[in-house]
């Protein structure tokens, strides 16, 4: 049994975590602040006997004796995330000091979760690991975007300078249930309108892309990732290469809600992605031959039928 620290341990992502390290006979300390993280996701984790919850921030430094650290806290979607951009920075990198302090003390083994976003609005089509990225340091969602590009840079320097055990993933779009029905991400904005029959809102002309990875192929590649070889550090590409435009994803939810929706087109933000697809070879090549298995159209209905839940229960 491994004791394993989880920060950021209630949130989307986190909470898919915490259950499958559960399962899997794992000790496992959630660290959350509930920015964005819910009690509700981690409700039914409560009374496990190998499971504690902890509120805290993780600008603040932890103590704990453990043996992994997953640190996934950081609120990930623009309307969260730029509410309070400097928060959102500091969370980025004293969070990253944070832990990588922690695992230095105790000898354990951390994971970055990185972002996809440290690519910026990329200039090379898909995006490739050795890709250094197109990012306005400037912008509104620079908070993130450089946060995250710092914390990846602390990550390497720790484990450069202080021999830091260390894994860094990039995480590209990810969906599934537990998503905040609030957080701005494409598909909980769309599967929400769609339910409450509200028109469909799609920035810009509708015809920029992105590849949509189902929350239970993430989870299989962070922890393929934290066992891999020591040698490998990252960081790695985690998502589906299968890309999509917003028009093609607000049909399939329309059509998958049997909702009476219509699609409605406003100015695009400034700095949005016009393509986000991953090269996900490296992955597939260190992590046993890690790919997803869940395609769109079943990840959509096994979402839309947990929205349709939480809406029905508000």
């Amino acid at each position: 049994m491994k004791k394993i620290l989880i920060t950021g341990g209630a949130g989307f992502v986190g909470s898919h975590l915490c259950k499958r390290l559960l399962n899997e006979g794992n000790e496992v300390i959630c660290l959350d602040n509930y920015f964005t993280g819910a009690k509700s996701n981690i409700i039914d984790l409560l009374d496990h006997p190998y499971f504690e919850m902890v509120r805290h921030d993780i600008t603040e430094p932890y103590y704990a004796e453990v043996d992994e650290i997953y640190n996934l806290a950081c609120p990930a979607s623009p309307v969260h995330y730029q509410y309070n951009p400097i928060k959102t920075i500091k969370t980025s990198v004293m969070g990253a000091i944070n832990v990588l302090g922690l695992a230095k003390r105790v000898k354990a083994k951390v994971l970055q979760a990185s972002t996809s976003e440290v690519y910026g609005d990329p200039l090379v089509h898909p995006q490739t690991e050795s890709y250094w990225g197109h990012v306005n340091p400037i912008g509104i969602r620079s908070c993130y975007d450089e946060g995250k590009r710092c914390a990846e840079t602390l990550f390497m320097d720790y484990h450069n300078q202080n021999k830091v055990a260390i894994k860094i993933i990039r995480i590209f779009n990810t969906y599934g249930p537990n998503m905040n029905p609030v957080d701005g991400r494409v598909v909980s904005n769309f599967i929400v309108q769609a339910l409450q029959g509200k028109d469909i809102t799609i920035f810009g002309d509708g015809l920029q892309t992105r590849s949509f990875q189902y929350v239970d192929d993430l989870v299989e590649g962070m922890i393929r990732m934290m066992g891999s070889d020591p040698a490998f550090l990252g960081p790695v590409n985690l998502g589906n290469p299968n890309e999509f435009t917003m028009l093609e994803l607000a049909q399939a939810i329309i059509e998958l809600t049997v909702s009476k929706s219509k699609i409605i087109h406003l100015d695009l933000p400034q700095d949005d992605p016009k393509q986000r697809q991953p090269d996900i070879s490296l992955a597939n090549e260190k992590l046993e031959g890690w790919e997803p298995k869940i395609q769109l159209r079943e990840g959509l209905i096994t979402t839309i039928s947990y929205f349709d839940k939480l809406l029905l229960n508000q």
